[in-house]
């Protein structure tokens, strides 16, 4: 019988051994905590020995990622994009990999306004160039931009570790390591889609593994790594890295007496290895915004409208080129942001994310970490932990990845708690890593053995083991279709009203050499002067939400749009990712 067969319903009468879903998680958890004691004996000294060796067990972290991710495949293939978020990233990423911080301005742009994309005055995402960096990477060496998220969290596992041995012993640190592995690595939505978050966690694993060092030994070498840190977090969330900066300058203070030697060889060292970065990030603001210092970002806010969170002015008037599903998806951002609870109601809605960070059995080492916040580098970490949690609080819409620079800092606390658990009973921490261990297992070997029924069945209750399975919108199908037609295509969308929030119109960076291009249906008279510019391409007409989506080619219907139909909103595994703001 095929294992996870038998996990295709919780309802006892409709599995072959009549289980319930406590019988199931029982027996699962008895059987993986049994497997996992019984490896404990000959895995713990080689263990020992790999800890102490930081090249090598660096080399295994991030190996480790890698392999695990790669071994799904065959039931999971390399993400597909799904929305606006990655569209744009993925624009970025080919911008750079032509060469280019940005694209000219299209003359007939009205056509591809789509989500997160500024068409004046370039062709550009509204995004930080950090995440596109990696994916530039990947579409250049192995012509997959998937392969840089890969690499990139495969780097940000390996520097956790790194980043722990400046915190802790070496045994605790490799448990560090493997925690991020677990948490982080190929069943997190950081591995899966393309919305950058372990560019900046990375980041955050040189800031703060850097500063122990330096603060110890003030060595060049880690005011370097300080640098490249931070002018990584600055490429990657330009204003989470204030946050980043406050802190790094709040670990400090009481030491400032003690670096007055060495402060300025310092301080040269970091400024040095900050400026590429910063250069980077002006010479960006200027090819796309046309100003070394106005952000892609904020101008799309200028232009678009909406939130004024951080403008703090009325909004402007929208763009005139909006679509009535776009200029109707940013008027409900505008309800949504006056809304929003206040400072506390909106600090109170984060606290769910807090088990993305967390398997649940680390939270019971949590207490066990404030004992810690005597000694002041504790208490300086749960103070940079509530500056995180706090300055993210002005924005009213949040997603792990914004403070992913600090994600390190939780792998700390739990580790620094279970560190301190143990010495008053390490049965219960050993225990409690062995859960943690079982909690992966159990999920990984869902996603790697379940078939799309039992996918259907359990992803529901993955809390954030999110791997994107199946074609739920249609996506793919879409792509296969335009992928077997030959030539170049051009692709009309037309909305129907009340669009929901899913973007389909995304296009290269070099948009009039694509196969496939994507335009806007505004209608047969204007679509005209695109059919005109482009004689040679074959033009079709896709609508993305009919049941299920329909791509036709595009004289062969009627040309009237079809009357209004509500559209579907198609969870993601059973949660609903909403696009990032």
């Amino acid at each position: 019988m095929y294992l996870f067969d038998l996990f295709r319903s919780f309802l006892p009468l409709h599995n072959p051994i009549g289980f319930g879903a406590s019988d199931f998680i029982e027996l699962t958890l008895a059987a993986l905590l049994v497997l996992l004691v019984l490896a404990r004996a000959p895995i713990e000294p080689l263990a020992g020995k790999l800890a102490r060796k930081t090249g090598w067990c660096m080399l295994f972290l991030a190996g480790l990622t890698i392999a695990l991710r790669l071994a799904l495949l065959p039931a999971h293939p390399v993400p597909i994009a799904r929305g606006a978020d990655d569209f744009s990233y993925l624009l970025l990423s080919d911008t750079l990999a032509h060469l280019r911080l940005a694209n000219p301005p299209h003359p007939l742009h009205q056509f591809f306004e789509t989500n997160f994309v500024l068409q004046e005055p370039a062709y550009s995402s509204i995004y930080p160039i950090g995440p596109a960096l990696a994916l530039a990477l990947g579409q250049v060496v192995f012509h997959i931009p998937w392969a840089g998220v890969v690499l990139s969290a495969a780097a940000f596992c390996a520097l956790c570790y790194w980043m722990l041995r400046g915190w802790t012993t070496p045994g605790w640190a490799l448990l560090g390591g493997l925690l991020a592995v677990c948490e982080f690595g190929p069943l997190s939505y950081w591995m899966n889609c393309y919305w950058g978050g372990a560019v900046s966690a990375a980041a955050g694993c040189l800031v703060f593994g850097a500063l122990p060092r330096l603060r110890e030994h003030g060595r060049i070498r880690d005011a370097i790594l300080l640098g490249l840190g931070i002018g990584a977090q600055m490429l990657s969330r330009p204003y989470e890295s204030v946050i980043l900066d406050v802190a790094v300058v709040l670990f400090f203070l009481p030491a400032l007496p003690r670096f007055v030697k060495v402060a300025p060889a310092v301080v040269i060292a970091i400024v040095l290895s900050v400026s590429p970065a910063i250069a980077l990030l002006a010479f960006h603001n200027r090819a796309v915004t046309g100003s070394w210092t106005t952000l892609p970002y904020m101008l799309s806010r200028y232009q678009y409208g909406v939130p004024t969170t951080f403008t703090f002015q009325p909004n402007p008037v929208p763009h005139a080129h909006l679509t009535a599903a776009q200029q109707l998806y940013y008027e409900e951002q505008s309800a949504a942001h006056d809304a929003t609870p206040g400072f506390f109601g909106r600090l109170a809605s984060r606290l769910p994310f807090a088990r993305f960070f967390l398997l649940p059995p680390l939270f019971l080492a949590l207490p066990f970490f404030l004992l810690l916040v005597r000694q002041f580098r504790f208490a300086w970490v749960a103070l940079t932990l509530l500056l995180f949690a706090l300055g993210s609080n002005f924005y009213p819409y949040f997603f792990p990845h914004y403070v992913a620079a600090a994600a390190c800092l939780v792998v700390l606390a739990a580790v620094a708690g279970l560190e301190r658990m143990s010495r008053f009973n390490s049965l219960a921490a050993r225990w409690i890593v062995i859960l943690c261990g079982a909690h992966f297992l159990f999920w990984y070997g869902v996603h790697a053995l379940g078939d799309e029924r039992i996918l259907s069945a359990l992803s529901p209750y993955g809390a954030w083991d999110v791997i994107p399975h199946g074609d739920p919108e249609h996506r793919i199908a879409i792509d296969t279709q335009l992928a077997g037609a030959p030539g170049k295509q051009l692709v009309f969308v037309r909305y129907w009203a009340r669009h929901g929030p899913h973007e389909w119109i995304h296009n290269a960076a070099d948009i009039d050499g694509a196969r496939v291009m994507m335009a806007l249906d505004l209608g047969p008279e204007e679509n005209q002067k695109l059919e005109r510019y482009y004689p040679g391409r074959a033009a079709w007409l896709l609508e993305p939400d009919a049941l299920p989506p329909r791509l036709t080619p595009y004289h062969a219907r009627e040309e009237t749009p079809p009357a209004p139909q509500p559209a579907s909103n198609v969870p993601n595994n059973g949660i609903v990712l909403e696009q990032v703001r």
